[in-house]
Protein backbone atom coordinates (compact mmCIF):
# COMPACT_ATOMS: atom_id res chain seq x y z
CA UNK A 1 0.00 0.00 0.00
CA UNK A 2 0.84 3.44 -0.43
CA UNK A 3 0.38 5.35 3.46
CA UNK A 4 0.58 9.00 4.09
CA UNK A 5 1.44 9.39 7.39
CA UNK A 6 0.97 12.50 9.81
CA UNK A 7 3.46 12.65 12.23
CA UNK A 8 5.18 15.47 13.96
CA UNK A 9 7.45 13.76 16.02
CA UNK A 10 11.17 12.98 14.52
CA UNK A 11 11.54 9.84 16.32
CA UNK A 12 7.84 8.56 15.73
CA UNK A 13 8.49 9.31 11.88
CA UNK A 14 11.64 7.61 11.83
CA UNK A 15 9.68 4.55 13.66
CA UNK A 16 6.63 4.23 11.17
CA UNK A 17 9.06 4.43 8.11
CA UNK A 18 10.91 1.85 9.38
CA UNK A 19 8.04 -0.70 10.06
CA UNK A 20 6.11 0.11 7.14
CA UNK A 21 8.99 -0.38 4.71
CA UNK A 22 9.73 -3.10 6.11
CA UNK A 23 6.11 -4.35 5.51
CA UNK A 24 6.62 -3.18 2.00
CA UNK A 25 4.55 -0.46 2.20
CA UNK A 26 5.71 2.96 0.38
CA UNK A 27 5.07 5.85 2.32
CA UNK A 28 4.78 9.67 2.31
CA UNK A 29 5.59 11.53 5.79
CA UNK A 30 3.72 14.83 6.71
CA UNK A 31 4.22 17.30 9.99
CA UNK A 32 1.40 19.19 9.76
CA UNK A 33 -2.40 19.00 8.81
CA UNK A 34 -1.54 21.89 6.41
CA UNK A 35 1.15 19.60 4.79
CA UNK A 36 -0.97 16.63 4.38
CA UNK A 37 -4.03 18.68 2.94
CA UNK A 38 -2.35 19.95 0.10
CA UNK A 39 -0.89 16.37 -0.57
CA UNK A 40 -4.34 14.62 -0.50
CA UNK A 41 -4.83 17.25 -3.15
CA UNK A 42 -2.73 16.68 -5.84
CA UNK A 43 -1.97 12.68 -4.41
CA UNK A 44 -3.38 9.51 -4.16
CA UNK A 45 -3.08 6.92 -1.59
CA UNK A 46 -4.58 3.30 -0.19
CA UNK A 47 -4.55 4.09 4.00
CA UNK A 48 -3.66 7.64 6.10
CA UNK A 49 -2.30 7.15 9.57
CA UNK A 50 -2.92 10.20 11.62
CA UNK A 51 -1.59 11.63 14.78
CA UNK A 52 -4.16 13.67 16.81
CA UNK A 53 -2.52 16.24 18.16
CA UNK A 54 -0.19 18.95 15.52
CA UNK A 55 1.51 21.55 15.65
CA UNK A 56 -1.21 23.47 13.48
CA UNK A 57 -4.28 21.32 14.14
CA UNK A 58 -5.48 17.85 15.17
CA UNK A 59 -6.33 14.78 12.79
CA UNK A 60 -9.74 15.53 12.71
CA UNK A 61 -9.06 18.10 10.61
CA UNK A 62 -7.96 15.79 7.92
CA UNK A 63 -10.55 13.13 8.96
CA UNK A 64 -13.08 15.04 8.19
CA UNK A 65 -11.95 16.68 4.73
CA UNK A 66 -11.60 13.25 3.44
CA UNK A 67 -14.58 11.90 4.04
CA UNK A 68 -16.11 14.91 2.67
CA UNK A 69 -14.23 14.98 -0.27
CA UNK A 70 -12.58 12.03 -0.58
CA UNK A 71 -15.66 9.62 0.43
CA UNK A 72 -15.13 6.22 2.42
CA UNK A 73 -12.88 4.65 -0.04
CA UNK A 74 -9.34 5.52 1.68
CA UNK A 75 -8.96 3.52 4.79
CA UNK A 76 -7.78 5.81 8.02
CA UNK A 77 -5.89 4.87 11.57
CA UNK A 78 -5.19 7.28 14.14
CA UNK A 79 -2.56 6.38 16.14
CA UNK A 80 -2.06 8.86 18.90
CA UNK A 81 -0.82 8.42 22.82
CA UNK A 82 -4.51 9.91 23.47
CA UNK A 83 -6.55 7.42 24.93
CA UNK A 84 -9.43 9.02 26.76
CA UNK A 85 -12.52 8.27 25.39
CA UNK A 86 -13.84 11.54 23.96
CA UNK A 87 -11.06 11.50 21.70
CA UNK A 88 -11.79 7.92 20.72
CA UNK A 89 -15.47 8.97 19.98
CA UNK A 90 -14.38 12.15 17.94
CA UNK A 91 -12.29 10.36 15.47
CA UNK A 92 -14.59 7.45 15.20
CA UNK A 93 -17.17 9.89 14.48
CA UNK A 94 -15.45 12.15 12.51
CA UNK A 95 -14.47 8.83 10.12
CA UNK A 96 -11.94 7.09 11.11
CA UNK A 97 -11.53 3.37 11.01
CA UNK A 98 -9.32 1.84 13.90
CA UNK A 99 -7.97 4.04 16.57
CA UNK A 100 -4.06 2.34 17.79
CA UNK A 101 -3.01 4.11 21.47
CA UNK A 102 1.18 4.71 21.10
CA UNK A 103 3.22 3.06 21.74
CA UNK A 104 2.10 1.03 19.18
CA UNK A 105 2.82 -2.55 18.44
CA UNK A 106 4.67 -3.38 14.58
CA UNK A 107 2.63 -6.15 13.67
CA UNK A 108 -0.43 -4.99 15.40
CA UNK A 109 0.00 -1.72 13.62
CA UNK A 110 0.08 -3.54 10.35
CA UNK A 111 -2.30 -5.70 10.67
CA UNK A 112 -4.68 -2.91 11.63
CA UNK A 113 -4.01 -1.35 8.37
CA UNK A 114 -4.42 -3.94 6.12
CA UNK A 115 -7.90 -4.47 7.92
CA UNK A 116 -8.70 -0.68 7.50
CA UNK A 117 -7.92 -1.40 4.05
CA UNK A 118 -10.14 -4.33 3.58
CA UNK A 119 -12.98 -2.90 4.92
CA UNK A 120 -12.53 0.25 2.74
CA UNK A 121 -12.13 -1.68 -0.46
CA UNK A 122 -13.87 -4.53 0.02
CA UNK A 123 -12.87 -6.13 -2.92
CA UNK A 124 -9.20 -5.81 -2.35
CA UNK A 125 -6.82 -3.48 -2.51
CA UNK A 126 -6.14 -1.87 -5.88
CA UNK A 127 -4.02 -3.49 -8.41
CA UNK A 128 -2.43 -0.42 -10.59
CA UNK A 129 -2.82 -0.63 -14.34
CA UNK A 130 -0.32 1.81 -16.27
CA UNK A 131 -0.82 0.30 -19.88
CA UNK A 132 1.42 -2.65 -20.41
CA UNK A 133 2.08 -2.39 -16.91
CA UNK A 134 0.13 -4.19 -13.64
CA UNK A 135 1.45 -3.68 -10.10
CA UNK A 136 -0.16 -5.94 -6.96
CA UNK A 137 1.82 -4.10 -4.14
CA UNK A 138 0.73 -6.54 -1.57
CA UNK A 139 1.79 -9.39 -3.93
CA UNK A 140 4.89 -8.38 -4.63
CA UNK A 141 4.26 -8.48 -8.31
CA UNK A 142 4.79 -6.28 -11.44
CA UNK A 143 4.26 -7.67 -14.70
CA UNK A 144 4.99 -6.15 -18.33
CA UNK A 145 2.50 -7.45 -20.76
CA UNK A 146 1.22 -10.38 -18.19
CA UNK A 147 4.92 -11.59 -18.04
CA UNK A 148 6.41 -11.20 -14.34
CA UNK A 149 9.32 -9.13 -13.91
CA UNK A 150 11.57 -10.59 -11.01
CA UNK A 151 13.32 -7.60 -8.98
CA UNK A 152 14.58 -7.24 -5.47
CA UNK A 153 12.79 -4.92 -2.61
CA UNK A 154 14.09 -2.15 -3.25
CA UNK A 155 14.04 -2.02 -7.23
CA UNK A 156 10.26 -2.93 -6.41
CA UNK A 157 9.60 -0.72 -4.04
CA UNK A 158 11.44 2.28 -6.27
CA UNK A 159 9.15 1.27 -9.06
CA UNK A 160 6.12 1.41 -7.21
CA UNK A 161 6.13 4.69 -5.97
CA UNK A 162 7.40 6.01 -9.58
CA UNK A 163 4.51 4.77 -11.24
CA UNK A 164 2.73 6.23 -8.30
CA UNK A 165 3.95 9.68 -9.01
CA UNK A 166 4.18 9.47 -12.88
CA UNK A 167 5.26 12.49 -14.84
CA UNK A 168 6.33 14.46 -11.04
CA UNK A 169 10.62 15.18 -11.29
CA UNK A 170 11.81 13.92 -8.58
CA UNK A 171 15.55 14.72 -6.85
CA UNK A 172 17.78 11.76 -6.07
CA UNK A 173 17.73 12.83 -2.42
CA UNK A 174 14.13 12.80 -2.58
CA UNK A 175 13.70 8.83 -3.87
CA UNK A 176 16.61 8.13 -1.54
CA UNK A 177 14.88 9.56 1.36
CA UNK A 178 11.09 8.12 0.00
CA UNK A 179 12.52 4.24 -0.55
CA UNK A 180 15.84 3.90 1.74
CA UNK A 181 14.90 6.22 4.50
CA UNK A 182 15.63 9.02 6.84
CA UNK A 183 18.29 7.13 8.23
CA UNK A 184 19.73 5.42 5.27
CA UNK A 185 23.78 5.50 4.92
CA UNK A 186 23.67 4.86 0.96
CA UNK A 187 24.27 7.63 -1.04
CA UNK A 188 22.89 8.77 -4.07
CA UNK A 189 24.50 6.56 -6.84
CA UNK A 190 22.46 3.70 -5.27
CA UNK A 191 19.63 5.63 -7.01
CA UNK A 192 21.01 5.55 -9.98
CA UNK A 193 22.04 2.28 -9.89
CA UNK A 194 18.86 0.66 -9.21
CA UNK A 195 17.27 3.37 -11.88
CA UNK A 196 19.29 1.87 -14.01
CA UNK A 197 18.24 -1.89 -13.48
CA UNK A 198 14.54 -1.32 -13.44
CA UNK A 199 14.64 1.10 -16.77
CA UNK A 200 16.07 -2.27 -18.27
CA UNK A 201 14.31 -4.74 -16.27
CA UNK A 202 10.67 -2.87 -17.07
CA UNK A 203 11.87 -1.64 -20.54
CA UNK A 204 10.98 1.76 -19.71
CA UNK A 205 12.52 2.95 -22.54
CA UNK A 206 9.41 4.73 -24.19
CA UNK A 207 8.36 1.14 -26.49
CA UNK A 208 6.22 0.15 -23.65
CA UNK A 209 4.37 3.83 -23.42
CA UNK A 210 6.57 4.63 -20.53
CA UNK A 211 10.17 6.35 -20.39
CA UNK A 212 12.33 6.70 -17.50
CA UNK A 213 13.75 10.43 -18.48
CA UNK A 214 17.09 11.62 -16.66
CA UNK A 215 17.02 15.34 -15.67
CA UNK A 216 20.72 16.09 -15.81
CA UNK A 217 22.20 17.25 -12.16
CA UNK A 218 18.78 16.72 -10.36
CA UNK A 219 16.79 13.30 -10.44
CA UNK A 220 14.66 11.47 -13.33
CA UNK A 221 11.28 11.71 -14.19
CA UNK A 222 8.32 8.76 -15.77
CA UNK A 223 6.69 9.93 -18.37
CA UNK A 224 3.84 8.68 -20.45
CA UNK A 225 4.91 7.81 -24.43
CA UNK A 226 1.91 8.37 -27.16
CA UNK A 227 2.58 5.39 -29.51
Amino acid sequence: MHIGVLEDDPDQQALMDLWLRSAQHSLEMFGTVADMLAALKGGSFDALLLDWMLPDGDGGEVLRWVRQSLGWKLAIVVLTSRDDEQTVVEALQAGADDYVVKPAKQQELNARLLSAARRASPGGLPVMRMGAYEIDVPKHSLLVNGAAVTLTQKEFDLSVYLFQNPAKLMSRDHLLDRIWGISSEVDSRTVDTHVSRIRKKLQLDGKMGWKMVPVYGYGYRLERVDL
